[in-house]
């Protein structure tokens, strides 16, 4: 009977949590501007009694820790939002709720056919920069509490509902988490991976490659060094990388067959002055996938042995002087282990509101998962809802699926928590 008293207060509130999430679309969580979307997220979690703890982003209290990755950003005014819900003292299993509010820019708006920042209902989708990734998840979390709340229980074991920032950059925003001491039995992330759950998914490095040229006029043009030009045979080297480290996914089951799991990203690129001069500088940003298990430092020594040989073997880049950087992401992959009791439940939960089997799936992104798995070896599920076009545009996530998960991670919190009438 509780399964179906949640069910019935999930559908009771969804016109509710498809507002607040548009409210959530609405504020544009680029990095470093999350503060109003974090304002929203203290507030709802305040009106369901939860305590709520502001957790204020501080590199020098996490930058010796396992997981950091570096960061070339004013981390001022930027917080983790963490909602404290359940019985404290109960005696079912904790849980970390985890998601992230911060969105990637939107890009240029002419590609997009409603505002990316004004969210709309269209065929039972719901639009905007961040709907789908991971918004959606996050009130999925939210809303699964609050039918639980609706229906007169709480959780019978602590339950920490953290909204975090530096997800599509770093992770150090849950690494944050991590070292503020937070720690459950288990974690649920809601990223959206079409209802399956995520079993395996890569790391990533960010690095960037900055170049020095001599400028002259264009009409000595032989006579300088020119570091757009010189960024070419850069590009090409780390092209030939990845497809070498490609090669390699047989070595990896959860990759084999996969037709290309490592994808180099060459992101962004700036260089040059003026068209009449031969630029002086160019700047480029490339990201790369690494397999789980492997070790961060040999795959940055790949990296770095890459631009040694370049530089050996290429004179224009010789003389272009070329500096890596890591900026970024520097971020292990991670597999969840094999049958372990959160998964079960998850299962059980899924299946009981899907009427089918849950999906497992392995990824070629990364989610920060591997803060729990990896670092406080807690069994870390990545589970959400259905939607296309993250990082893309026209952005959505399926409303129908929405609800079905709220559904079921209200039913897997009562089955790994218990439950305790108010």
């Amino acid at each position: 009977m509780t399964d179906l008293k949640l069910e019935q207060h999930v559908d009771l509130l969804f016109d509710k949590q498809v507002e607040f999430l548009s409210q959530l679309v609405a504020e544009k969580s680029t990095r470093g501007n999350e503060a109003a979307a974090q304002e929203i997220m203290k507030n709802e979690m305040a009106s369901d009694s939860a305590r709520v703890d502001e957790l204020k982003m501080d590199v020098d209290k996490i930058k010796h820790l396992p997981g950091f990755s570096p960061v070339h950003f004013d981390y001022n005014n930027m917080i983790n939002v963490i909602g404290n819900y359940g019985n404290a003292n109960g005696t079912g299993r904790s849980l970390i709720l985890n998601g992230h509010i911060d969105v990637v820019p939107e890009g240029p708006l002419s590609g997009w056919k409603s505002h990316p920042y004004k969210p709309e209902v269209r065929n039972n989708k719901l639009y905007g920069r961040g709907s789908n990734d991971m918004k959606a998840g996050l009130t999925a979390k939210v809303f699964a509490l609050k039918a639980i709340r609706e229906a007169g229980f709480v959780p019978n074991a602590p339950v920490y509902l953290q909204s975090v920032v530096e997800e599509e950059c770093t992770g150090n925003g849950a690494l944050a988490c991590v070292a503020a001491g937070y720690k459950a039995d288990a974690a649920l992330i809601g990223e959206p991976f079409d209802d399956a759950l995520v079993t395996a998914q890569v790391g990533v490095i960010w690095f960037q490659i900055k170049l020095s040229g001599t400028p002259v006029h264009a009409e000595r043009a032989t006579e300088g060094v020119n570091a757009i030009e010189a960024m070419l045979p850069v590009i090409a080297a780390f092209k030939e990388m990845e497809e070498n480290w490609n090669q390699e996914k047989t070595n990896y089951p959860d990759f084999a067959q996969h037709h290309h799991p490592i994808n180099l990203n060459i992101a962004e690129f700036h260089g040059g002055d003026w068209t009449s001069s031969v630029p002086a500088w160019a700047v480029l940003n490339l990201r790369i996938a690494i397999y789980p298990g492997d070790s961060l430092s040999e795959r940055s020594r790949q990296i770095e042995k890459t631009l040694q040989n370049l530089i050996m073997n290429n004179e224009l880049v010789k003389k272009a002087k070329p500096e890596l950087v890591y900026h970024g992401f520097y971020a292990e992959g991670y597999t969840l282990p094999k049958n372990t009791d959160a998964e079960s439940e998850l299962a059980i939960a899924h299946e009981g509101i899907f009427n089918s089997s849950l999906i497992r799936s392995a990824i070629t992104a990364a989610t920060d998962s591997r803060f729990f798995g990896i670092y406080q070896e807690t069994p870390a599920l990545v589970y959400g809802p259905a939607g296309e076009r993250i990082h893309a545009f026209n952005e959505y996530v399926c409303l129908d699926s929405l609800k079905n998960i709220t559904k079921v991670y209200a039913r897997f919190i009562q089955n790994w928590c218990g439950l305790t009438e108010l």
